[in-house]
């Protein structure tokens, strides 16, 4: 849920019937949105600084997870860590820099914070320890990685110093500083990662490794949207058109990722995928998604072991029932 539907009392309630009427039994909430807004207020000194909760959606997040947990529904809070415009625009020198000078901005002009930056890895996890102290079962890093095209972005990036750590240490270093604090205001740890991940070999110069971040949080979230792949992905011609099978390819290879780690005595996270309950219209061909292509999807999962699923649809509308 955006915080704009959190905060409206119908979107809401119309939410919780449906995980009254489902097996359902978890909602994703944003904390910190993909334009560096708090969604209610915070007393955080860095956060007031740049007016980064001057535009709430939620009016009071205690009274909303207080609401939520009567209905015994988890509560999972999304942070959208290092894209974020807002604090890049009052801290310039915190963003990724230009070789050239002057601050990088991505394809649709935003500007990312460089997360090799101490400053910028302390001010995200202070906004996550304090949503864990407001409530929040869990929390979720959402964006915790490079932007994608890493060669591009290398041939035009001056990162600030990296003390010795490549792109995905410096990632799981944060997420380890994170779960530290974040487990002691009792709330567990998650983090979100490009759909791939489960099957790339290297961070996919984006510095996500699955061996890193698994290792780093308690539970690993791949957003394994059949859409987004590309054609022949797996052996698939048209991906968006077989969700069951891009599922259980991801899911498989994911699960024997960690399975590889356990062998050598890695503790791994958890695995809950992201699964499309969305129409991806840009997609040719492509289908409508409803509750039966959602359930092929969960499906798909649970005949591997995988049975926590997460749903995403950017209109927070949802069409599911429950199959299982």
């Amino acid at each position: 849920m955006s915080g704009w539907v959190a905060g409206s009392e119908n979107r809401l309630n119309h939410l919780i019937q449906l995980v009254d009427k489902t097996d359902l039994n978890a909602m994703v909430i944003d904390v910190k949105n993909d334009y560096g807004q708090l969604t209610y207020r915070s007393s955080l000194k860095a956060v007031k600084a740049i007016g980064a909760d001057r535009h709430v959606a939620i009016r009071d997040i205690g009274s909303l997870i207080r609401k939520l947990k009567a209905k015994h529904i988890y509560v999972i809070g999304r942070i959208v860590t290092f894209k974020d415009p807002l604090y890049a625009k009052q801290y310039p020198s915190m963003a990724l820099q230009r070789k050239s000078g002057g601050v990088w901005r991505d394809a649709q002009g935003k500007a990312w914070l460089d997360p090799f930056q101490q400053q910028v890895r302390t001010y995200n996890t202070a906004i996550a320890a304090e949503a864990a102290s407001n409530g929040f079962d869990e929390i979720q890093f959402d964006y915790v990685r490079f932007p994608d095209n890493g060669g591009r972005v290398d041939r035009e990036v001056r990162y600030s110093d990296t003390h010795g750590k490549n792109k995905s240490q410096v990632i799981a270093a944060f997420l380890g500083d994170a779960r530290r604090q974040i487990h002691g205001r009792g709330a567990r740890v998650s983090a979100d990662v490009f759909g791939l991940v489960t099957s790339s070999t290297n961070d996919m110069g984006i510095g996500q490794s699955w061996r890193s971040i698994s290792s780093a949080v308690d539970v690993i979230s791949p957003m394994t949207y059949p859409s987004h792949y590309s054609t022949g992905m797996y052996g698939v011609r048209q991906p968006d058109l077989s969700p069951y099978a891009i599922i259980h390819h991801a899911m498989t290879d994911a699960m024997h990722r960690n399975a590889v780690m356990k062998s050598s005595g890695t503790t791994t996270a958890a695995v809950r995928p992201w699964l499309q309950s969305f129409t991806a219209k840009w997609v040719h061909p492509h289908q409508t998604y409803g509750a039966e292509q959602v359930n092929k999807q969960v499906q798909a999962a649970r005949e591997l072991g995988v049975r926590e699923f997460l749903l995403w649809s950017s209109n927070c509308k949802y069409d599911y029932r429950s199959s299982f």
